[in-house]
């Protein structure tokens, strides 16, 4: 597969609507954080708030652009912690875009900017173990897993395994 050319940014109050449709997604609710709705209001406020740099916000989240200046999905990078020089990644592609590649470049990047720019020692990322596209995705580009954590992911009825896969830059 080719990958894709794609750009990575800061959010801007444009992408309010894609940002409110993927936080508002309960078919991915399970793979983050989010358990409720969040209003437009809210949103737009972080919007306005974020200020993009990890180290002020311990966590920095942007778009990811194709090369028509689309937005195709999110990637966050977040719990940073300075002391230990590491911080988890997590990503979303809309469905209409996925298995192009458009995962691949961003953490690819995300990866760049984590090294030369953040100077962090690692990345981490937490998987569903049944996650096989993001399981992929993370080991080929150079994650690797060696725990699992037991009952870590709650969907509402049930717990599943996740994997802590990490990468040391």
């Amino acid at each position: 597969m080719n990958t894709p050319t794609i750009t990575l940014r800061a959010l801007e109050p444009e992408d309010l609507d894609v940002l409110y449709a993927i936080e508002n997604d309960t078919e991915i609710w399970d793979v983050g954080h989010t358990n409720v709705p969040y209003s437009r209001y809210a949103l737009h406020d972080y919007i306005a708030h974020a200020s993009a740099d990890i180290y002020a916000d311990r966590q920095v989240r942007l778009a990811i652009e194709n090369e028509e200046g689309v937005v195709v999905g999110l990637i966050d990078v977040m719990n940073f912690e300075p002391r230990h020089q590491r911080a988890e990644v997590g990503i979303i592609v809309k469905k209409p875009y996925r298995h192009v590649g458009y995962a691949h470049a961003a953490v690819g990047q995300i990866l760049q900017l984590a090294q030369n720019h953040w100077h962090l020692h690692q990345l981490y990322a937490i998987v569903d173990t049944r996650n096989t596209d993001a399981l992929n995705l993370f080991a080929d580009l150079g994650f690797t897993s060696e725990n699992t954590l037991q009952s870590w992911l709650y969907d509402g009825k049930n717990y599943r395994n996740a994997y802590l896969m990490q990468k040391i830059l």
